[in-house]
């Protein structure tokens, strides 16, 4: 009988328990449904289109100088290199406007990015810097970059100018890559699932710009390798250190000069260029904060192997062997000694090297003298301190002296003033 009671209990006890689960779930299940339903509806809703519908980061770098000069701008040369036709002579005597930067990036949907920087020249020309895609979503650390954008080979080539410590390009930048590198192609990297920070990246290009020579050909006119790797040394110190390689195929990378007489002369070369870099960065900051005071260490190594034929013409042309291995580094140092104030120091050489050129060592009518700084043998160097201070992160001032023995037998003392102004929001720079 007890037994009896009990399971009628039960039963009594777990009906309107039963029923209130029941009206639970339905509950639920209502719930859903017209959660489904405002979903379907935004889905539904025709996609803005007008003005508004498009809101990207939108930045303005202003730059320009103020520089004396003891020797001319404008007849500047890297003498012991083939001139490269970049942008690698001293900022003009006097006041002169540097250039400008406007950068535009966006999301462009769940899948890809876009980003735009055109250079605004002092010669009112607009030059289009950068401007390429990114993946977001490839996954297993993969990165996809295609259209024109500056090369992830060395260490500082990666920067934009208006983030370079001191303002212009090491030595080695100006003689082996008119510069800095961009190119139009594709670029894929891949970072490692790792404690350590180690990336990998290779590259495929037109091959539109110095050390090749943009030429109407199908496929890759260049192509890179790069590998990063880098940590910290505990709590104040951080390091990067990387190999990069890139090889080129010039047709015709000509370039204008005068014989040992004065008359004009026209060279060029065909061939194979191939470059290695090796750069390492060291920063140090107490207790990782960089407010107060830090320092940083960079330095980056050139060394470039070329081969194939040289041109030499001055009205009748002459064709030779051509073989070169020159090299260059530079080694510099930042030290902010306190809040908004740094000082630096940057040391650059070249190194000539060995030229084999056929048309001279076959006594073919033209002297070494004859071919200008592409047989010079000279080492150039520069030396250059700067100090600078920034009142804010969107505003900095620089002065800057250097002693540049690019030319032989010449040296060129300079004193330049630089301001830097950020308008507008702007993303982080690289380590």
């Amino acid at each position: 009988m007890v037994r009896k009671w009990i399971c009628v209990t039960a039963l009594a006890v777990a009906v309107p328990q039963a029923h209130a689960q029941d009206a639970e779930a339905q509950k639920l299940r209502e719930e859903l449904r017209q959660m489904q339903q405002r979903v379907d509806a935004l889905e539904q809703r025709p996609r803005q289109t007008g003005e508004n519908a498009f809101n990207p980061s939108i930045s303005l770098i202003l730059q320009g100088t103020a520089a004396r000069s003891s020797q001319d701008p404008a007849a500047y040369r890297i003498d012991g290199f083939a001139p490269s036709g970049g942008e690698v002579a001293p900022a003009p005597r006097s006041f002169s406007l540097g250039e400008s930067e406007l950068i535009i990036s966006a999301n462009i949907d769940p899948y890809f990015r876009g980003q735009l920087t055109a250079a605004l020249t002092p010669e009112n020309e607009v030059e289009v810097e950068e401007a390429f895609f990114q993946t977001l979503g490839l996954g297993k650390g993969f990165t996809l970059k295609g259209g024109r954008f500056l090369s992830g080979i060395g260490y500082q080539n990666e920067i934009h100018q208006h983030a370079w410590d001191f303002q212009d390009a090491p030595l080695p930048y100006k003689a082996f890559l008119g510069g800095r590198l961009n190119d139009d192609g594709v670029q894929l990297r891949w970072l490692a699932p790792t404690d350590l920070f180690l990336e990998f990246g290779a590259e495929l290009g037109r091959g539109r710009a110095f050390p090749s020579a943009d030429s109407s050909r199908n496929g890759a006119g260049a192509w890179s390798l790069f590998a990063h790797a880098g940590g910290d040394l505990g709590v104040s110190t951080a390091w990067r250190t990387g190999l990069s390689y890139l090889q080129v195929k010039p047709e015709d990378r000509a370039f204008e000069d005068s014989d040992s007489l004065g008359n004009p002369v026209s060279q060029s070369f065909s061939g194979t260029s191939k470059l290695w870099i090796a750069d390492f960065v060291l920063k140090w900051a107490p207790n990782g904060n960089a407010t107060i005071t830090n320092f940083k260490l960079q330095g980056e190594y050139f060394r470039r192997d070329e081969s194939g034929s040289l041109t030499y013409d001055d009205g009748t042309a002459l064709n030779g062997a051509y073989a070169s291995r020159q090299s260059g580094w530079y080694l510099q140092g930042v030290y902010q000694f306190m809040p908004r104030w740094r000082a630096g120091l940057r040391y650059d050489r070249l190194d000539h090297g060995t030229v084999d050129n056929a048309i001279v060592t076959g006594g073919l009518g033209p002297s070494a003298a004859d071919f200008g700084p592409l047989m010079t043998a000279y080492n150039p160097s520069r030396s250059t301190v700067m100090l600078d201070w920034s009142p804010s992160e969107f505003s900095r001032l620089r002065l800057q002296l250097a002693s540049d023995k690019s030319r032989a037998d010449v040296t060129d003392n300079q004193v330049l003033l630089q301001y830097i102004f950020s308008l507008g929001a702007h993303g982080a720079h690289t380590f």
